[in-house]
């Protein structure tokens, strides 16, 4: 048993990472029950180092995935409860895992994900890039809902559809970014072929002949999107209320995608701190966050 004072430690450590970087990750929010920033912010530096291991291109792919296994037999030691090492994202994680009942799958999933960044870049189907979702921002949904208690199984299928969508919108922020900085591609590939893109010159391409595709891919997520817009409402209180302002937030940035014109489809729209002041503001009346929410897709 660790003593409260190196548990303090541990998590004050994880608290500071996720509060020194931004993300779509409710991280440290304002609109969280302060019971739950603690455990959030363990997952997030959970998440976060083992993503940046997978990242990291000057390193070797097998160190890299190396990393990542020490990783997993981690948390099978955490599992078994026999983890005594001093790492302080581990060893806050072995008490959130255990306080909160928490399925180490969940997190193994998410090492799958990390491990697939690796060694795979490309995505042949929209079927594959939607299992990679599966696994790299699904079980975060997941973990989530874990943390305030049970959930029905209706909720959980929404909890995915909401994270599946909002990764694939990440996706299309970035597209430029994903392949310059890291060579991945999640556009898929026979949907290019299709209409004559050779990835070499993806960026490059015209995005008159691009915008039928993107346009029909961010309809898809808006579908999937759509499947889930009822798991805030049946949240009560401020979890309720940041999953709402989560989805919201990315309903918005993908009506923003939808907008641009044909020319300008691989810019990375920014919402306005006025436009994300009013999401969180929106989000926090159950009826007015649905008559946004029916409105924007209606658009």
């Amino acid at each position: 048993m660790r003593n409260k004072s190196e548990l303090d430690q541990a998590y004050a450590f994880c608290l500071n990472m996720a509060k020194s970087h931004y993300e779509n990750f409710p991280v440290a929010s304002i609109l969280l029950p302060k019971t739950l920033r603690h455990p959030i912010a363990v997952i997030y530096a959970f998440a976060r180092t083992a993503d940046d291991f997978a990242d990291e291109d000057n390193i070797p792919a097998e160190d890299r995935l190396r990393l990542l296994n020490s990783y997993s037999q981690y948390l099978s030691e955490i599992a078994d409860q026999s983890y005594v090492g001093n790492d302080p994202i581990f060893l806050a994680l072995q008490d959130t895992v255990h306080r909160f009942n928490l399925p180490i799958q969940l997190l193994e999933d998410l090492l799958i994900a990390f491990r697939q960044d690796v060694v795979k870049s490309r995505y042949t189907t929209f079927n594959e890039v939607l299992d990679y979702c599966r696994f790299s921002a699904n079980p975060v949904g997941r973990l989530l809902l874990h943390l305030q208690g049970p959930s029905t199984q209706q909720q959980l299928q929404q909890s995915d559809a909401i994270c599946t969508s909002l990764q694939l919108v990440n996706f299309y922020q970035d597209i430029v970014q994903d392949y310059t900085e890291q060579n991945r591609i999640y556009i898929p590939q026979d949907e290019l072929a299709a209409i004559g893109i050779d990835e070499a010159n993806l960026i490059q391409a015209d995005t008159i002949i691009l915008a039928p595709l993107l346009r029909s891919l961010y309809l898809r997520t808006e579908q999937i999107m759509s499947e889930g817009l009822e798991l805030g409402s049946s949240l009560s209180g401020r979890l309720g209320w940041e999953i709402r302002a989560m989805t919201l937030g990315g309903l918005t940035t993908l009506s923003a995608l939808i907008q641009q014109p044909d020319k300008a489809l691989l810019n990375r729209p920014r919402l306005s701190r006025r436009t994300m002041i009013g999401v969180i503001l929106n989000s926090a009346f159950k009826t007015r966050y649905k008559q946004i929410t029916d409105r924007l897709l209606a658009t």
